[in-house]
């Protein structure tokens, strides 16, 4: 759909982006003339109800978030067929991209694009929008400097009552809550422990949690605490690791309950003085104290003495308190960490199937405990019998035995009507077809007294055959009808007029046959077109003209072709006085090897004046007049 216009407003310049179900475009609202991202439902997906159905979900929660740090909905449309959102095009890098090219981020800058991230999830869980994939491949940092979240592909909302497979997506597994990794449902609690783990990436730059394997990622989130941010940035204020960590505590009861007060928190952080804790309305960040806990010597602290007895009780009451609790410890342990293997271990990552075989891709599918459906669909990007797309998308994990795999195989391409285009001009019956996708069209001219020049007599395929964007299409196209005349024994003059006047054409190059008789010199001896044959119009005819030596008119003319390391064409033509026709006299090659200058003997066809022009490359180099009054050759050179 490149260069199209969508609902006669957006231009679609170049394709951006593929996903699952759609395509997303880079485009010219021709309105405002500013650039926009236009995602288009995949063509295929146009009548499936499930696609359409999760495609308008995308759209209604876009629609209810408007705000400067959201990639926010501009428009939602359809162009016949075409579903379509318009989005704001953002032109920069993803976080994680700035991340990866300048390393760790200092504290300021960090605090101030957290709050950006905040404050746009402030909004969405406003309007009941979970995130739900927090990550920093999901914001994007634009040129100038804005942020903004991007990707509510698996967002949520809120108190929904239909769950579907695309809201049972956990999340990226280095950014997700514990929660999450539980399989509970995500919160705004969820978003902000993200939005925790993302500040630590920019304040450290490196993830808090990594493993081998998703597995192994999990289980830390659930229970690990990460390498101390002072650890691996010593510059980092105190206070702004505080606001980080609660942010990431594995409790949701612990954390920030809004963003807007994890925003605040972090404003307060970078305000204050690195040896004195933040203070932020409506939320307390407790701060490790500077001086040592306990009493100062020789102070009375008003608490009773305690005697021996009293202590001895005290004791064993908190080692049973310790036993106790170290227990419910173990047991919630243990418990944690086998449910958790039990879900990981009945799980697996959906292997890549695009651009396979059908059959190689569902035994790939089954293979890894999953179930392959198989929904077949026209596509001109693929040849029939391969993937183009499946969904889950690889990489997503799932769960065994009880996820079905789609997988979208093609036909080939797209299928259409061949239209009636008989009767229709040529110009005309192109321009359909290639709207429609064909460009492989031969037109081939017939001879035809019924239909007017340049019409469609005929077409193969014809008219009602189905047709692929790559099926090669032959126009038969009506070249006219004419009498071709009888040119024996006429003059070059005549002939030359004698053919126009029959609608025909003279080729370029003559022929000659040679005569003693000096009676014949300049007559047509013969023609390639029999007389009285019919012919299209403007059909080229080759004449053969007697020649006597003795009356051939002969001129000897120089050609210079200028200094040059490249072969130049050379090509010396003749016309005649009063004639239309150019007649192509000697074509020959200059070599870088061959001399400069060339004396070329130029035979005149009869007695008229003439005039000769050299070409170099096609371009007009040298025009010369020859006037044959007085029976001499008069050259004037121009």
């Amino acid at each position: 759909m490149s260069e199209k216009i969508l609902a006669d407003r957006y231009r679609l310049t170049e394709q951006i982006g593929m996903g699952g179900m759609a395509i997303v475009y880079k485009a010219v609202d021709l309105r405002t003339g500013h650039n926009v991202a236009v995602k288009v439902l995949r063509p295929e997906f146009n009548e499936d109800a499930e696609f359409v159905s999760r495609f308008q979900r995308e759209a209604e929660a876009a629609s209810k978030m408007t705000h400067h740090n959201i990639v926010n909905l501009l428009d939602v449309g359809m162009d016949g067929e075409n579903r379509y959102l318009v989005m704001e095009y953002v032109q920069g890098k993803t976080l994680k991209e700035v991340i990866q090219e300048r390393g760790r981020l200092n504290a300021p800058l960090a605090c101030q694009i957290a709050i950006r991230i905040l404050s746009a999830l402030e909004h969405a869980h406003r309007n009941g929008i979970v995130h739900r994939d927090i990550k920093p491949q999901n914001i994007l940092v634009h040129a100038d400097g804005h942020i903004k979240v991007a990707d509510f592909g698996i967002a949520r909302i809120a108190d929904s009552s239909t769950l579907t497979r695309g809201d049972m997506v956990m999340g990226s597994v280095h950014y997700f809550s514990p929660e999450q990794a539980r399989g509970e449902g995500a919160s705004a609690a969820s978003d902000i422990y993200s939005t925790g783990v993302v500040l630590y990436e920019m304040l450290t730059g490196r993830v808090p949690y990594d493993g081998e394997n998703p597995v192994a990622v999990a289980m830390q989130h659930l229970h690990a605490q990460p390498t101390p941010i002072q650890s691996l940035a010593p510059d980092v204020p105190p206070s702004v690791v505080a606001v980080c960590m609660k942010a990431m505590e594995k409790n949701p009861a612990m954390r920030y309950q809004t963003a807007r007060d994890m925003a605040m928190d972090l404003r307060a952080a970078l305000d204050v003085r690195m040896d004195r804790p933040p203070i932020a309305e409506g939320s307390e960040i407790r701060m490790p104290s500077p001086h040592f806990q306990g009493e100062p010597a020789g102070q009375d602290s008003g608490r009773q003495k305690r005697t021996p007895e009293r202590t001895r009780r005290e004791r064993t009451i908190w080692a049973a308190a310790a036993v106790v609790t170290a227990l419910a410890v173990a047991a919630g342990l243990f418990f944690g960490v086998r449910a958790l293997l039990a879900r990981y271990a009945t799980t697996v990552v959906v292997p890549n199937v695009v651009g396979t075989e059908k059959e190689a891709a569902v035994a790939q599918i089954e293979s890894v405990g999953l179930t392959a459906l198989v929904k077949e669909v026209s596509n001109n990007d693929y040849e029939a019998g391969l993937v183009i797309m499946q969904v889950p998308e690889a990489g997503d994990t799932v769960q065994r035995g009880k996820e079905t795999v789609q997988l979208v195989v093609s036909t080939g391409a797209r299928k259409q009507e061949m239209p009636s285009i008989v009767g229709s001009s040529a110009a005309d019956a192109v321009t359909l077809l290639k709207s429609m996708g064909i460009v492989s069209i031969t037109l081939e001219r017939s001879i035809s007294a019924d239909y007017p020049v340049d019409t469609v007599i005929a077409c193969n395929p014809e008219p009602g055959k189905p047709v692929a964007l790559d099926t090669e299409v032959t126009l038969t196209v009506s070249g006219g009808e004419t009498v071709v005349p009888n040119l024996n024994m006429m003059t070059l003059a005549e002939a030359e007029q004698t053919v126009a006047d029959a609608n025909l054409s003279l080729a370029s190059q003559l022929t000659f046959v040679d005569t003693e008789d000096e009676e014949l010199h300049g007559f047509v001896a013969a023609q390639n077109l029999e007389p009285d044959s019919r012919a299209m119009l403007q059909t080229p005819v080759t004449l053969s003209l007697y020649r006597n030596a003795e009356r051939t008119r002969r001129v000897e003319i120089e050609v210079t072709v200028p200094p040059s390391e490249t072969d130049v064409t050379v090509q010396v033509t003749m016309q005649g006085a009063g004639s239309a026709v150019e007649w192509t006299y000697v074509s020959y090659v200059c070599s870088s090897e061959m001399g400069r200058t060339q004396l070329v003997t130029v035979e005149f066809p009869d007695s008229r004046d003439y005039v000769c022009f050299v070409y170099l490359n096609g371009t007009l180099d040298q025009r010369m007049d020859f006037s044959f009054s007085g029976g001499a050759a008069a050259e004037n050179r121009g």
